[in-house]
């Protein structure tokens, strides 16, 4: 076992460790906790069960705000013994409000709400209408927080109409962002941002960590709403205030709620960067937390330390062991968040190797994917070119079929000596095959619609005339790069004909005079 000359060794190393992390913290902390310390000593000197209940009461609101609410709720506790005297004032009132949001943080539902409920009667009891609003506004969180919604709405509304009534301007934007949230947790969008942008009204432009809270409520009722733009901007303004309040809470959470809109919109890159700023201001939120918790305790124990050292020249023995105590709490104390620390700090690790893995999968699938995409488009293409091509020759050679029809039927005329009724019989039955093929034009332009999908639509759009059925046919054959002597087989013209209706369309087109019409519908 360690003397005690070693156990103060320890201290002095453990202490000299936490001074130099929370120096920041350390002086303020000392000298209010100092100044709180006197006052509650002096009214217990004087006997006063006022001012002994208002020291304890400033006691536990010091705890409080550092976030220990066990420290706290013991000292509004030992307030509210001595505060008998205080019922018909509005401290009991606040006594009360300031217990139940110390238990709804330690999610003590049932305490919370008997002294929410009890500070409500008082405050009617004396007509204090702004005690009753800011009650009821609690207990309507209090029933947000365990999912009764409807009930945390009309406790809401109420306190509304009473800050109203009392032209409470902060009372009234808080309330308004209180009920937005609950409508937000009914998934009424619309009805949650007409209560944000009200209380936007009044925190807008005072830089305040309230004013950053609705922004950023604002940007998630815009991302739920899937108005990813929106969201962005008033996300990003809630980060620049939390930038400038350096409040790592408000940053870590601003940054999580940007890292989501940019997921939504598949944008992982940002998404994943966002994340980390997230976790790193969540870290940083944690360290300052602990360090001021830590610097909290440091000025009780320093107090404490300098009572037992007064004491200490009377019952040195008993302090000694008090002492020992003291120290192997405060070491048990670290020990525990050194462990937290590098939990979180591996889970931390770990969660981003995962991110990463996960994006380079991603990344991987999409580029299989497209890979595949474009080989089968490719395959597409070239088997609506060659059906184009095909249609194009069948056309052609219908057209040669027709010119031999046209000759068969003059040289039955010319001669005499043959027996032209089964001639005749037989051409029509070539005539008749031909005729059945004349949906060829439609299922070429189906065809070619498939192929070049836009070429129709630009092509009428760039003329400066209007183009003729003729014409935007001649310019689909153009596209398919045929020679004027094929175009005049499936048009069924003569090559001249051809020339001229290229020198038509030609003048219709905004062509530079040194350019070809063929590539000029190539590049189109």
């Amino acid at each position: 076992m360690w003397g005690a000359k070693n156990i103060y060794l320890v201290s002095f190393l453990l202490l000299s460790f936490l001074k130099v992390n929370t120096q920041n913290f350390d002086q303020n902390n000392d000298a209010l906790y100092n100044t709180l310390t006197e006052n509650l000593k002096k009214a217990k000197v004087i006997s006063s069960s006022k001012l002994i209940a208002q020291s304890n009461f400033e006691f536990g609101n010091y705890y409080f705000s550092a976030g220990l609410f066990t420290q706290a709720i013991a000292y509004y506790n030992n307030a509210l013994i001595h505060a008998n005297s205080l019922k018909k004032q509005r401290f009991y009132v606040a006594l009360h409000n300031k217990l139940g949001q110390a238990y709804l943080a330690m999610n003590n539902y049932n305490s919370a709400k008997t002294f929410f409920e009890e500070a409500w009667k008082n405050a009617e009891i004396m007509n204090d209408i702004q005690g009753v609003a800011t009650s009821k506004s609690f207990l309507g969180h209090y029933h947000e927080k365990q999912g009764e919604y409807l009930e945390a709405l009309k406790y809401q509304q109420e306190s509304l109409q009473l800050f109203e009534q009392l032209k409470d301007h902060i009372g009234v934007a808080t309330v308004n962002e209180n009920i937005g949230s609950i409508y937000e947790d009914l998934i009424q969008y619309d009805k949650a941002y007409t209560y944000f942008i009200k209380a936007y009204v009044f925190f807008k432009g005072t830089n305040s960590k309230s004013e950053v809270n609705v922004l950023n409520n604002i940007g998630d009722i815009y991302r739920k709403k899937e108005d990813y733009t929106k969201a962005i901007l008033f996300t990003q303004k809630a980060i620049d205030l939390s930038l400038e309040l350096k409040d790592s809470h408000l940053i870590e959470s601003a940054y999580k709620d940007l890292s989501k809109i940019y997921a939504l919109t598949n944008d992982f890159e940002k998404a994943y960067a966002n994340r980390v700023l997230s976790e790193e201001y969540g870290q940083k939120a944690l360290v300052d937390q602990n360090q001021g918790q830590l610097s909290v305790l440091q000025a009780e124990y320093d107090s404490k330390k300098k009572e037992a050292q007064i004491q200490l020249l009377l019952e040195q023995n008993k302090v000694s062991r008090a002492n020992q105590r003291i120290l192997m709490i405060l070491f048990l104390f670290i020990l525990f968040l050194v462990v937290v620390f590098m939990f979180y700090y591996y889970k931390k690790r770990r969660a981003n190797l995962k991110i990463q893995e996960y994006k380079q999968r991603m990344l991987k699938a999409q580029l299989d994917k497209k890979a595949i995409e474009e080989k089968d488009l490719q395959k597409a293409v070239q088997l609506k070119t060659a059906a184009l091509s095909k249609y194009s020759l069948h056309v052609a050679q219908k057209n040669k079929i027709l010119e031999q029809v046209s000759k068969d039927l003059k040289n039955i005329v010319a001669r005499k000596d043959i027996d032209q009724r089964t001639t005749i019989k037989s051409l029509a039955k070539d005539i008749d095959f031909n005729l059945n093929q004349e949906n060829e034009w439609t299922e070429f332009n189906s065809i070619f619609s498939e192929v070049h999908p836009d070429f129709i639509r630009k092509l009428s759009t760039i003329s400066n005339e209007n183009l003729t059925p003729s014409e935007l046919k001649l310019g689909m054959l153009l596209r398919l790069n045929m020679s004027s002597k094929e175009i005049a087989s499936i048009l069924r013209v003569t090559p001249d004909s051809v020339r001229v209706a290229r020198y038509r369309l030609r003048k219709k087109l905004p062509i530079n005079s040194k350019k070809e019409l063929v590539n000029f519908m190539l590049d189109l």
